[in-house]
């Protein structure tokens, strides 16, 4: 008769008591941290966007109100008597609606130029090696470190001596000054992530240096020129100095419009100005809202280079 041996088998660890209450605990810390990072997040971002857009709020209400409630004190954070008679008279100002005729017009065309020179400009930097291009890209980064009232008393002496004063071109190629070196810039770093096989390519097939520039490389960095364009845009639409200083009433752009129709020596119609600065922001608005994806893929395309 045979005995069989019974193995015995192997215990199972339990897991002691303070072990599992030091896990718990270990996981509640963390909860709570993260807890506490979240609410710090949140409570930055709060704080971060009540400091942004207080002011957009504060200039909303005093459009709104009226000019007794505008300077009554304590001020209301939330005023009751609203009226819309503040935008109703804009629309009787016609000198207000040539002003944001002439921004229209000198900001587009300044857009459409920086676009186009700084294209050939940055394209010439990026895919071109010739004697003098490094010195050239400094020459051109430098003239952004010139104070802008410098470059105001040069240009004005220029304009001044070829009777171009009070005329759109003036503003025009006084606000390139300030926005074609970064337009330039910008899109040369685009240019470079287009790799150079690409160029090899189209000139294997017969196409010219003109022809690889229009067809080929353009529309790849179209983003970056229309994020360009809307960047000259938008520091011709709110250029002070240059337009005041060079235009005249009937050429002025709406910084120095608005300052001269609502800022008078006794006194300051501040709810007609800030219903007119609501009013002229509309375009800028509409502007970023239709190229928005334009803008961050312009902006982002020329940071990595492959």
């Amino acid at each position: 008769m045979t005995s069989t041996t019974s193995t015995p088998l192997p215990a199972v660890d339990r897991p002691q008591p303070s072990a599992t209450r030091g896990e718990r605990g270990a996981r509640r810390r963390i909860r709570k941290d993260l807890l506490r990072s979240r609410i710090a997040a949140w409570s930055a971002v709060v704080v971060i966007g009540a400091f942004g857009l207080l002011p957009v709020y504060w200039l909303l209400v005093t459009a709104l109100s009226t000019p007794e409630s505008t300077f009554q004190f304590p001020p209301k954070l939330i005023p009751t008597d609203l009226t819309l008679s503040n935008f109703t008279a804009l629309a009787e100002n016609d000198q207000l609606i040539k002003y944001m005729i002439n921004s229209l017009v000198v900001a587009s065309i300044t857009a459409v130029l920086s676009v186009v020179v700084a294209t050939y400009m940055g394209y010439s930097f990026s895919k071109f090696r010739y004697r003098g291009r490094r010195s050239l890209m400094h020459l051109v980064l430098a003239s952004q470190m010139f104070p802008q009232a410098l470059l105001l008393v040069t240009l004005y002496t220029v304009f001044s001596s070829f009777g171009m004063l009070n005329t759109y071109s003036a503003l025009v190629l006084s606000f390139t000054t300030f926005t074609m070196p970064l337009c330039v810039w910008m899109l040369k770093g685009i240019f470079d992530t287009i790799p150079d096989a690409l160029l090899e390519a189209a000139a294997i097939d017969g196409a010219s240096r003109w022809r690889t520039l229009h067809s080929i490389v353009a529309p790849l960095a179209a983003p970056g020129m229309i994020a360009a364009g809307l960047f000259a845009f938008v520091r011709g639409w709110n250029d002070f100095i240059f337009a005041l200083t060079l235009a005249d009433k009937e050429k002025q752009t709406l910084p120095p419009g608005l300052v001269s129709t609502y800022i008078g020596e006794f006194q300051t119609a501040w709810p007609q100005l800030m219903a007119a600065s609501l009013v002229v922001s509309v375009p800028v608005i509409v502007a970023f809202m239709f190229l928005q994806r334009y803008l961050v893929g312009g902006m982002t395309a020329g940071s990595v280079k492959s």
